[in-house]
C-alpha cells in the first residue's frame, strides 16, 4: 500500500487544487478544538464530491502501513474518507474494513461506540481524519480502538493543521502521516 503510483503526484496536485477552492477559508474562526484561528479548513465539500474522496482514498491507500487491516474514524468528519477508502480497496482486491466511532455509545440496542463488521482483537486499524488541530478527535477514536483490543499506531490525514497534532500522538505511539499541512493554503 505504500509503494508510490506514477501519478501520485498529479494526485496529489490535483487535490490540493480542490481543497484550495472549496475547503478552505480565511476570516475569524472558532475551530473545534476551542483555539481561534484565522485560517478555516473543512474537507467535507471536497469529501463529499464524488472525484475528491476518490483522490483522498487513492492517496491514503498509497501512504497507509501495508499491516493495516482495517480503517476507523470518528463520526461525522471521517465517515466519507473510511467509506471511500474500504470501496477503493475492494475495488483493488485489498481486504479492508471499516469502523466508524460513535462520539457517544449508542444508549439502546446493543450500546456500541463502534460500529462496523466484528473484528479480531489485535488487529493494525489506521485511523483516518479530515484535519488535525491538537488531535483530541483522534485521540478519542484511537482509545476507543484500543479499549476494545485494537492495534492503532498511525493516523491518516487529509490536513495537519501543525498545532501540537503529531506530537501529541506521537507521545502517545502513534504516527501522523498528513497529505498536506497549513502552509500549503497560506502562501
Amino acid at each position: 500500500m505504500s509503494n508510490f503510483t506514477p501519478d501520485f503526484h498529479n494526485k496529489k496536485a490535483n487535490l490540493l487544487n480542490l481543497l484550495q477552492r472549496n475547503s478552505y477559508k480565511k476570516g475569524n474562526f472558532q475551530l473545534s478544538s476551542g483555539k481561534q484561528s484565522s485560517h478555516y479548513l473543512n474537507c467535507k465539500p471536497v469529501s463529499l464530491n464524488g472525484y475528491g474522496l476518490k483522490l483522498i482514498s487513492e492517496l491514503f491507500l498509497e501512504i497507509m502501513n501495508s499491516e493495516t487491516e482495517a480503517v476507523a474514524g470518528l463520526t461525522l468528519g471521517a465517515d466519507p474518507l473510511v467509506s471511500g477508502v474500504i470501496l477503493l480497496a475492494a475495488e483493488k482486491g485489498i481486504p479492508l474494513d471499516g469502523l466508524i466511532i460513535r462520539k457517544e455509545a449508542k444508549n439502546y440496542g446493543t450500546k456500541s461506540g463502534i460500529e462496523g463488521p466484528k473484528l479480531e482483537s489485535n488487529i493494525v486499524i489506521t485511523v483516518l481524519e479530515d484535519v488535525v488541530t491538537t488531535a483530541g478527535s483522534c485521540l478519542k477514536a484511537i482509545n476507543k480502538l484500543r479499549e476494545n483490543d485494537y492495534i492503532v499506531n498511525e493516523v491518516l490525514t487529509i490536513i495537519d493543521r501543525e498545532e501540537g497534532g503529531a506530537d501529541t500522538l506521537r507521545k502517545n505511539n502513534v504516527v501522523l502521516k498528513s497529505l498536506f499541512n497549513i502552509r500549503d493554503f497560506i502562501n
